[in-house]
């Protein structure tokens, strides 16, 4: 299959499916290398920059999805009406930074760093789609392992975790800081 051939075919799938698309998955299906898939999705991604289009092929980790353009997105709420946005208060960004940086991650683990329970946190972030179970832990009770998942991507603007901008030792000591304050304040909004 030539590369213009592919294109198409995988612009028709990232199309129709609405949700991102495994490289492995595609390469399989269509019976073609990984490598191939790679490139044919990022040439159709520059395609449609180049173009100025309304859509956009993003890669997030090693899968890529259809999806609009940023600078219509205002447009698109007025029309469909979406609903609004979550609010990530400071208690979830915390959470949610613990577990992009060290996952997969435990629930006590999080608790531990925190200082602070941070069950309702965890499970805010579940609701939102931000984090997910991604295994559990081979250890006495087998405790579950947390993890972002790719809604995080999309939502953060990140194409893999390996994006994640690198923490200095002095953000680390203002973190902890935080947390030491939040711990003795006792009241812990999510």
């Amino acid at each position: 299959m030539d590369v213009r051939e592919l294109k198409k075919e995988l612009e028709g799938i990232y199309f129709a499916l609405g949700k991102s698309l495994n490289v492995d998955t595609a390469a399989k299906a269509l019976d073609v290398g990984r490598e191939e898939i790679i490139l044919a999705s990022e040439e159709l991604s520059r395609d449609y920059e180049d173009d100025d289009r309304g859509i956009r092929l993003v890669r997030l980790e090693d899968s890529f999805q259809m999806c609009t353009a940023r600078d219509i997105y205002p447009s698109l709420i007025r029309i469909a009406k979406q609903p609004k946005k979550a609010v990530l208060t400071n208690t979830l960004l915390e959470t949610l930074s613990i577990i992009a940086y060290r996952q997969p991650v435990t629930r006590s683990a999080i608790t531990r760093i925190r200082g602070v329970n941070s069950d309702r946190a965890i499970n805010k972030l579940i609701e939102y789609d931000l984090i997910e179970e991604v295994g559990r832990m081979e250890a006495p009770g087998r405790p579950i392992l947390f993890g972002t998942t790719e809604e995080f991507l999309r939502v953060f603007g990140i194409d893999s975790l390996s994006s994640l901008p690198e923490l200095t030792g002095e953000q680390i000591e203002e973190f902890k800081k935080e947390a030491d304050q939040e711990a003795l304040s006792h009241d812990v909004d999510v």
